[in-house]
């Protein structure tokens, strides 16, 4: 039996590691990729016009270390032989804003809430797994007994998850009928029945520990009230086992999967646009993909429905026996596919929530900054805004972004991240999913470059206000009164960039929200309906979004092809 072809669109974190996976099944496989560099968001972000800084251009927190330990064991490695990682003290810390009231129309923090920042630490909380039930306790007296009693649940439903979601394709339902599940039943039942915003109330009345514990939503581009309680899991992820950071940035972490990708026989052909997953016969399977351009042999065969590819018969054909997409499922569907043989149509996405933006702030600092951990987490003191400003029907572009913010530091814990004597931050300030609100300045000077840049384009005015407030609101809440004066170099990402260089619906920056309807088996199938041999990889399918989901993916993939039906990870041996 000759070997079986793959081609893999898209060299994200979910189209490498599919791509490694597939190679160890026996299949010839290829990587394609629109982009010059592997890593799709993850990755570091480098600029000419400072020599030195490195920032970690997206994914940041090293959460659900299983994820990792068994994807690199199933490609005969380990954690350890691929990554330094490093233990973060604190896990990180959470600073608290003034009210909303405080806030001027602009978002800005007024005389008044900058005040109040002078007392800057009385409002800083360090989060640290050890001390975490300590620290509820000094705060709010029965709080820490409560958490005891919510993070032993949340380590519960992290394991069921694991075991029975997440590896799962969902297409025998039945393998979920066990007497563990119904063992679980009641609890699982009720965590889907209520919003995790309501969850934590029953634990803390304090709004800082409430947001502690209601955070991690927007890991999972929602709100809190929108997430069902059964994500509370989350809190196992940072609360017990604690964020670690791989020593070199998540481009360490992507550098190893491309690694591991090239060791198994992965070719990969970046800077090459997909155009048409071109499929043949009554029954529609796929044949290939056509490329725009591009100097790899095709068969020169034209596809069934090649007139409805987006640049129609122009460019070669790769042919394959499997097609996996780790690009964006809408613009995979809707772009690439003729409406005939969408799975997914645009009438389909019209009730689909894509999740959140976000404006990315790369900024170098003169001098340290001991204000801020490695993670500093800042929130609002009355965060409803915020989340209306990002998801509300009535938001626009004006009151377009949320007050409570990520800063990372890399240079807390990796001195090669900085020129000595300088910091780096990465700031994510969460936005609308609306393109419209602009481009940042990151990737003009690959404008030229099939890099997702458009000649003689600038940072969008809109995208640049966001950026000065969102850093006028760090200096004042964080007490570091002289932050902007200090930054040297400062390079932006808007909503229009994640649409434009991922081909992201709805420019959005993490991938569509986790509702319930959008959750589990409501997220969405991983193989198409339509087209036979053609799959879907990636934080738009299931599991979900995050690295560690999308690693899950890839490996659902296998099971799929297997025909796998059991939950649970695949064995390692």
């Amino acid at each position: 039996m000759s070997e079986q072809s793959a081609v893999v669109i898209g060299a994200g974190v979910a189209g490498l590691a599919t791509a490694t996976l597939l190679s160890r099944e026996g299949y010839d496989v290829t990587v394609i990729d629109r982009l010059s560099q592997p890593g799709g968001r993850a990755g570091s972000y480098t600029t000419q016009d400072a020599p030195g800084f490195r920032w970690d251009s997206g994914p940041s927190w090293y959460l659900m270390p299983e994820a990792f330990d068994h994807f690199y064991r199933l490609c005969g490695t380990t954690t350890e032989e691929q990554l330094d990682l490093v233990d973060l003290q604190p896990a990180y810390r959470v600073i608290t804003g003034p009210s909303a009231d405080e806030q001027d129309a602009e978002g800005v923090v007024g005389t008044e809430g900058a005040g109040d920042a002078g007392n800057a630490l009385d409002r800083v909380l360090d989060i640290t797994p050890e001390t975490i039930i300590d620290t509820f306790e000094s705060i709010e007296p029965g709080a820490g007994e409560r958490l005891r009693k919510y993070l032993q649940k949340s380590s519960l439903v992290y394991e069921v998850a694991i075991q029975k979601f997440l590896y799962n394709n969902f297409t025998r339902p039945q393998n979920l009928m066990t007497w563990e599940m119904l063992l679980h039943a009641r609890l699982l039942a009720v965590l889907l029945a209520r919003s995790l915003d309501s969850y934590v109330k029953t634990v803390a009345q304090d709004s800082r520990l409430r947001q502690v514990l209601s955070y991690p939503a927007v890991f999972l581009s929602t709100e809190p009230k929108q997430a069902p309680a059964l994500y509370s899991l989350m809190s196992h992820t940072d609360l017990i086992q604690g964020p670690k950071y791989p020593r070199g940035g998540f481009a360490a972490v992507v550098d190893s999967f491309v690694r591991l990708a090239k060791d198994n026989g992965v070719k990969f052909q970046m800077a090459t646009e997909v155009t048409e997953i071109v499929t043949f016969g009554k029954k529609p399977r796929v044949r290939g993909v056509r490329i725009a351009g591009g100097d790899m042999d095709g068969d020169g065969e034209h596809g069934q429905h090649g007139q409805h590819g987006q640049h129609g018969q122009h460019g070669r054909v790769i042919t394959a026996d499997v097609v996996v997409s780790a690009a964006d499922l809408k613009y995979t569907e809707t772009k690439l596919l003729p409406q005939s043989l969408q799975t997914h149509p645009e009438k389909y996405w019209d009730k689909r929530n894509p999740g959140l933006s976000s404006v990315l702030i790369y900024a170098g600092v003169k001098g340290k900054l001991p204000e801020l951990a490695h993670h500093t987490l800042l929130f609002s003191r009355d965060w409803d805004p915020d989340f209306e400003a990002v998801f509300g029907p009535q938001k626009s572009l004006q009151k377009s972004w949320s007050h409570s913010i990520y800063v990372s530091k890399t240079s807390a814990t990796d001195a090669d991240v900085a020129p000595e004597g300088y910091e780096n931050l990465f700031v994510l300030v969460p936005a609308a999913a609306e393109p419209e609100i602009g481009h940042g300045s990151a990737y003009i000077e690959d404008s030229s470059k099939v890099n997702g840049g458009v000649a003689g384009r600038g940072e969008d005015e809109r995208v640049r206000s966001i950026a000065k407030q969102a850093i006028a609101l760090i200096a004042q809440w964080a007490g570091i009164d002289d932050l902007a004066q200090r930054i040297v170099v400062s390079k932006t990402v808007g909503p229009a960039d994640f649409a434009e260089r991922y081909y992201s619906w709805s420019g959005g920056a993490i991938g569509p929200a986790h509702t319930l309807a959008q959750s589990a088996f409501f997220r969405g199938k991983n193989k198409s309906a339509k087209v036979e041999s053609l799959y879907y990889a990636g934080a738009t399918t299931v599991p979900g979004v995050g690295v560690p989901l999308c690693l899950i993916s890839a490996e659902n993939i296998i099971k799929r092809l297997r025909a796998d039906h059991t939950p649970g990870p695949l064995p390692e041996n």
